[in-house]
């Protein structure tokens, strides 16, 4: 017996008789962002997927409203993207980029700048938006130190913002329950400015709220707070999606760009839902008509098909690491697998499919038919607020005394089990963004099965 059928046979072996859906063969796994006991009482599995559709293991389908988790941009399992992946694994299943490089990490560099437009000029590669958030952080902090202002290390983020979960980006965010396990470890010289959520003033907007844009201003008593000379970034997402899809106030965004570029601070956006096609252009700052010094990416980058992410840098940032002997490092900062050649090559083939099919534009072009079937919701039992953007959706629930999120997570299972379609929930909120392939008569379906969900749930 060699040494591998050795260890085979010393290895624990697998219950092939065991019933796929028991309570034993979930048990191993530890589910991230889940009720882990509640979704193992009643999970929801999905086997296959192709196009819009998920496939339970049965074979049941389930209209995906929600692009996976925000990221299948291009719908699931598309054939040339899947070739690529094929063929990468089969040429260079690794490569080092330490010191090191392959022709895939430059050529997708080459044509994301393209993408993105000037004044942008370099991308450092993560493995998620979470990873691109600590790196957009830490390039702003070094980026300061190595102009002779090593004092600017403060971070301000937002209210009821998400920027994944590394400490820094749990740092800067503004989710209660994700920061309240970790409060005595996160980093201290972090402030947040106020959230931009306001039915009182905006329930029911389509598109951008025209009230809010004063909310910025709060930026400009943060900065006498803290001293500008002590502030390197303020990061926002253009359109919080994780919290609800709330939409930015019309000037809002524009007032942030004003006072950090007065007061020499860098402004980062956080892209990693809005990037690649979300709102109506390649990225959500180009839709926006606001452009910031860094941008974070991930998820539709590659179409959910292999974890990745990305910093887009602006002219200047990269030019003012490039000091000192040639030969020492200039950022002490990276991951292992930063622009994996599966990552690349996947990369790669979504932008072909994303170019060819037009899928950057599409939602632009869906975003009225979105929009007006969502808002017919309006009315619905339960609703109280309804708003999108592009190919993002929210349609806020009353929440049941005591109970917040109760009504949401109902429906959410209700939707999987009795109409087969996937929406996402986060507090009352239900939350949509279907990939960029979505057809009208899709979004008829999506919008038609969740207003017989609202109906039914008690």
């Amino acid at each position: 017996m060699n040494d591998i059928a050795k260890l085979g046979a010393l290895a624990p072996q697998a219950d092939t008789q065991a019933d796929p859906h028991s309570q034993a063969d979930l048990s191993a796994f530890w589910m991230p962002f889940t009720a882990n006991r509640q979704y193992k009482a009643q999970p929801r599995l999905l086997a296959r997927a192709e196009g819009m559709h998920y496939y339970t293991p049965e074979g049941r389908p389930i209209l995906d409203a929600t692009a996976g988790l925000w990221c299948v941009n291009a719908g699931h399992c598309r054939k040339p993207i899947v070739e690529a992946i094929a063929q990468a694994a089969g040429s260079l299943d690794f490569a080092p980029t330490f010191q090191m490089g392959h022709p895939a990490a430059f050529e997708l560099s080459r044509r994301l700048v393209a993408l993105a437009g000037k004044p942008f000029s370099q991308v450092f590669y993560t493995n998620s938006g979470s990873e691109a958030v600590d790196s957009a952080l830490k390039m702003a902090i070094a980026y300061h130190r190595a102009r002779g202002e090593g004092q600017r290390t403060r971070l301000i983020g937002r209210e009821r913002g998400y920027n994944g979960v590394g400490f820094g980006g749990i740092s800067v965010g503004g989710i209660a329950a994700n920061r309240k396990t970790f409060s005595g470890a996160l980093l201290p010289a972090v402030d947040h400015l106020p959230h931009t959520h306001d039915l009182a003033h905006n329930a029911y907007t389509r598109g951008q709220p025209q009230w809010g844009a004063h909310l910025a201003d709060e930026l400009e008593r943060l900065i006498t707070l803290h001293d500008a000379s002590t502030i390197a970034a303020v990061i926002v997402e253009p359109v919080a999606g994780s919290t609800g899809v709330l939409v930015p106030p019309v000037g809002y965004l524009q007032k942030l760009r004003e006072l950090t570029a007065k007061h020499g601070i860098l402004l980062i956006f956080d892209e990693v839902i809005t990037g690649f096609g979300r709102i109506g252009k390649p990225f959500g700052f180009q839709q926006l008509g606001v452009v910031p010094d860094l941008f974070t990416v991930a998820k539709g980058i590659n179409s959910g098909t292999v974890p990745m992410g990305a910093v887009f840098a602006r002219e200047g940032i990269y030019d003012t690491f490039m000091q000192g002997p040639e030969a020492s490092i200039e950022f002490f900062h990276g991951y292992t697998y930063s622009a994996h050649p599966l990552a690349c090559a996947a990369s790669l083939a979504t932008l072909d499919v994303y170019l060819d099919e037009g899928l950057l534009e599409r939602a632009g072009e869906l975003a009225g038919y979105w929009e007006d079937a969502l808002h017919s919701l309006k009315g619905t039992r339960h609703v109280i607020d309804v708003r999108n953007i592009g190919l993002m959706g929210a349609v806020e629930l009353e929440s049941r005394a005591g109970a917040v999120g109760a009504r949401a997570y109902e429906a959410h299972v209700k939707a999987f089990f009795d109409e087969g379609v996937m929406i996402r929930y986060t507090g009352d909120i239900i939350a949509m963004s279907p990939p960029l392939i979505v057809s009208k008569a899709q979004i008829d379906e999506i919008v038609g099965k969740l207003g017989r969900v609202l109906a039914a749930i008690g």
